[in-house]
Formats: structure tokens, C-alpha cells, sequence
């Protein structure tokens, strides 16, 4: 009789554990929040099988007691990184434990391949019990329900992510798209000029821009501009800075439109940002060029020479204006290079990711190898040019990364 009673009692005891592990996983499936299934869980071990104490840790960011009862704040000594790391295995523990493991009686971890996720410790209230403590009895049953568990927030946590990362994704899709509304659709190729441009932003979104606006029938301007940082908060500060300078390049020299810059950059970025400038405006009829160089790589003027005449090719930087947008309330000293643009002339603006691209051996692609390809490149159109800067680019990080944001503004006069 006491061994039908007893497999009776087995057959309930088993009955019971798969009614939990169901309403376990139909609570999953019906998405139940972090909080109800947390319940469900201190239901079961506590009221159930009634297991004393309890505390699990789970993973999230950081390490986190996600549940805790039958320990008293003045008990509770755990710290998961400090205490629980190093435990791989189901572990029993003795009276020879470390202080703070003395409410327990056995630790179960859970781990994902090589990545632990929770850890649960549990110990009984009534330590003059006869019988079998639940501990031991249920312990394959509480190890397993332990695992759905948490395996369940891990998934939920997961989830989150990649919702979050699908936003952060669409986000920077929107803002890739409306940065490329910053930049001109159409760059002029006639009798007096061509202009080509590249622009690889490092990230999705950069901070480089540049333009070209035709003021009238003879004048034009274009820029380079590149914002301390990269990502979003680049992006927007910039796209701010286009919206402005468009807004007052007809109606304002250059000498006064970069120090309504620099104010409009300081109000802006709070001096936490700077924009280096490179701004020019171009007289096609009188081959005059004005410019102010506002803290930016100094562009290349590269004059071809003239055979008939012996005129020798030369460089010039174009170094003549003033400190970075952003970096002091009032601009120090402003000043306006002014130079006469001979025929067969190239003009090539760049922004830092370029001359500062390093290859393996931790070397700059640099000014000189640029100054190289425009004299390999001194017939070739300004289109020809770009793209022979971007494949030197390319065979000079070696299959490295771009450690930041490209543009190229490239300007053959005629």
C-alpha cells in the first residue's frame, strides 16, 4: 500500500512539473511581460516547492537581482561580478562557504555557450526539516525551469535590441537621406570651369560637406567644410551650417559671412563642435579668386605650366584666413587671400580623412602623394582626378578601415 502511495505521489509530483513547464511556456509564447513570468517562477519555487530562499541574478547590462525573497537586506552580501563569475557548474555549498553564500545551499548558472546569463541560488528556512530538502529533490526540475526562464528574458532582451537597432537604423537612413539633400545635384562642365566632387562618409551620416552656389553671370562660390566628430550629431550641425551660409552668401562678403558663421557654430554646437572652412568665390571673366581658409587642410592650386611660354608647373597652398568656426566667441583676426587663377589651372579642396588615411605601417597617405597625381593628372579632367585619388586611397589602407570621413571638391579652370 505505501508503495502505490508513494507512486502515486511520484505520478502527481510529475504531473505538477509539466502543468508548470506548460503554463511556462504558453505565458512565453503569449509574450507575458519580464515581471509576470517572474511571478509565475517565485510562485512555483516558493509556494510549490516551497523553496526558503531565494536570489537571481540576471544579465542585462549590467549585472542585476532580478528576484529575491527569504533574505534580508542585512543578509544579502552578494555582489554577482565579485562572488559568482568564476562558478561554471550546478554548485552545493557547505558550511566551509564564503560568508555571504551562508543562506544557500546550492548555486545554478546558466549560461549561453560561453556566456553566463543568470545565476540562481536557493536554501531552505526550516534547516531541521527530515525529509529531503526540495533543494536536492527538485533540483534537475528547478535547474530546467530556471533555463526557460531566463532564456525567455535573454530573448526579450535581444528583442528590445534589435528593436531599437532597426529605429537607430531607420534613423540614420533618414538622416544619410536628407544629408544628401545638403549636397549640389549638378556641378558645372563648360568653356571656363569644371568642378568635381566625392564625398565617403565614415559612418552611415558624416560631417563633411561641401558646395557650389552661382551667385551671377560671373561669379561663383564653393566650399569644403568639415565638423569636429562624425555621426548625427555632426550631420545636423552642419546641415544647420548649409542652411545659413546659403542664406547670407548673396547677401554678404566673405570677410563678414565666416564671423556670422563662427556665432551662428558657437550658438549651435555650445563649443562642444568646430567646423573647419574652406570658402572661395571665383570671377570667371576676371580670373580672380577670394578666399578665406577658416582652419581647414590648406587646398591645393596646382598651375600646369605653359610649354610655349616656359612657364614651370607650381603649387601654392591656400593658407590665408582664420582660426576653425566654433572655437572662440569672436573670431581673433580674419583675413582674405586674394590671387589670380592662370589657364590650365586645377584647384584641389580635401578634408582631413584624406591626407591623414594611414596604412598598416601607421603612415600617413599625406600632401605629398596628392601633389603627385595632380601632376600625373595635370590633362586629365577633375572626374579622372577624384577617382585617382580614391583608388591611391584604397591601395594605401591596405584593406584597413577609413578612420574618418572623405570628401574630395576638385576645380579645372580653363
Amino acid at each position: 500500500m505505501a508503495q502505490g502511495s508513494t507512486a502515486a505521489s511520484s505520478v502527481k509530483i510529475k504531473d505538477f512539473k509539466l502543468d508548470v513547464l506548460l503554463k511556462v511556456t504558453t505565458a512565453i509564447n503569449e509574450n507575458y511581460s519580464r515581471e509576470e513570468l517572474f511571478d509565475i517562477f517565485e510562485d512555483v519555487l516558493k509556494n510549490k516547492l516551497e523553496i526558503g530562499r531565494l536570489v537571481l541574478f540576471i544579465r542585462e547590462n549590467d549585472w542585476n537581482c532580478a528576484l529575491r525573497y527569504g533574505v534580508s537586506d542585512e543578509e544579502f552580501k552578494l555582489d554577482a561580478e565579485r562572488d559568482l563569475l568564476d562558478i561554471t557548474e550546478i554548485t552545493h555549498l557547505n558550511s566551509a562557504a564564503k560568508d555571504q553564500f551562508e543562506h544557500f545551499d546550492v548555486i545554478f548558472p546558466v549560461f549561453h555557450k560561453e556566456k553566463p546569463l543568470a545565476y540562481l541560488l536557493i536554501g531552505d528556512i526550516d534547516e531541521e526539516r527530515i525529509e529531503i530538502s526540495p533543494t536536492i529533490k527538485h533540483r534537475p526540475f528547478i535547474q530546467t525551469l530556471t533555463n526557460i526562464i531566463v532564456v525567455a528574458i535573454e530573448n526579450k532582451i535581444l528583442a528590445k535590441e534589435r528593436i531599437q537597432q532597426e529605429g537607430i537604423k531607420k534613423e540614420l537612413q533618414l538622416a544619410s537621406e536628407m544629408q544628401s539633400l545638403l549636397f549640389p545635384r549638378e556641378l558645372p562642365t563648360n568653356d571656363k570651369i569644371h568642378v568635381a566632387a566625392y564625398y565617403q562618409p565614415h559612418q552611415q551620416v558624416g560631417g563633411d560637406y561641401y558646395d557650389y552656389i552661382r551667385l551671377n553671370e560671373h561669379e561663383v562660390v564653393f566650399c569644403l567644410a568639415d565638423v569636429s566628430g562624425k555621426g548625427i550629431p555632426a550631420a545636423f550641425l552642419m546641415s544647420n551650417f548649409q542652411a545659413y551660409l546659403r542664406t547670407l552668401i548673396r547677401k554678404i562678403p566673405l570677410y563678414y559671412l565666416v564671423q556670422r558663421l563662427n556665432s551662428k557654430v558657437m550658438q549651435s554646437a555650445k563649443g562642444e563642435k568646430f567646423i573647419t572652412l574652406f570658402i572661395a568665390k571665383y570671377n570667371v571673366k576676371t580670373r580672380v579668386l577670394n578666399y578665406i581658409n577658416a582652419g581647414h587642410n590648406p587646398p591645393l592650386l596646382f598651375s600646369g605650366g605653359n610649354n610655349e611660354n616656359n612657364e614651370p608647373e607650381r603649387f601654392k597652398l591656400l593658407k590665408t584666413g582664420c582660426t576653425g568656426l566654433g572655437m572662440f566667441e569672436e573670431l581673433p583676426k580674419v583675413e582674405e587671400g586674394i590671387i589670380g587663377v592662370s589657364g590650365n589651372s586645377t584647384l584641389l579642396c580635401y578634408t582631413d580623412g584624406v591626407v591623414e588615411l594611414e596604412n598598416a605601417s601607421g603612415q600617413e597617405f599625406g600632401l605629398e602623394a596628392l601633389k603627385v597625381i595632380m601632376q600625373e593628372q595635370v590633362n586629365s579632367t577633375v572626374d579622372v582626378l577624384n577617382d585617382t585619388i580614391k583608388d591611391r586611397l584604397i591601395e594605401h589602407k591596405e584593406g584597413g578601415p577609413y578612420i574618418d570621413d572623405i570628401a574630395l571638391f576638385s576645380c579645372k579652370f580653363f
